[in-house]
């Protein structure tokens, strides 16, 4: 999955809470945002999972050993996904994130963790994938799934 593609799928993981405008796309270059795409695919801890539905990618799934907001350990990467918003909904995410467990616990990790924000509509998601909050903040859940 080239950087381009990352780019915007990293935007399109920001949660804009409802009634809140959007941020500048340029939000995604700033150092805590660069770490989950920034020389993706040199890490052998890097994998990538794409969606795409006529020809067109439509939603990606990645995990990469970094140390994010969502950092458990240095065995343990951390996951991000999005699908473009009108792809939401679907069961593509759902997918998505399946394929991805299947492939981490082939791949031998212990656990694969996440940030979330907890007005995010994804945490149901989550938690229905076997996600367990392990941390948390006011604005934030830390989850973790076991493998």
């Amino acid at each position: 999955m080239n950087q381009c593609f990352l780019k915007e799928f990293l935007y399109q993981a920001i949660f804009i809470p409802e009634g809140v405008t959007s941020p500048e796309r340029s939000i995604v270059d700033q150092p805590e945002l660069q770490v989950y795409i920034e020389n993706f695919g040199k890490n052998p801890d890097d994998h990538c999972i794409a969606a795409e539905v006529d020809g067109r990618i439509v939603g990606a799934v990645w995990v990469r050993i970094m140390n994010d907001y969502g950092h458990i350990d240095d065995q343990t990467p951390s996951l991000a996904i999005s699908l473009l918003p009108e792809y939401r909904g679907q069961g593509i995410g759902t997918e998505l994130m399946k394929r991805m467990l299947s492939l981490l616990r082939e791949s031998g990790y212990p656990g694969v963790s996440l940030s979330v924000q907890k007005a995010n509509y994804a945490v149901k998601l989550y938690r229905s994938l076997g996600f367990e909050v392990v941390r948390e903040n006011e604005e934030e859940y830390i989850m973790l799934r076991r493998l």
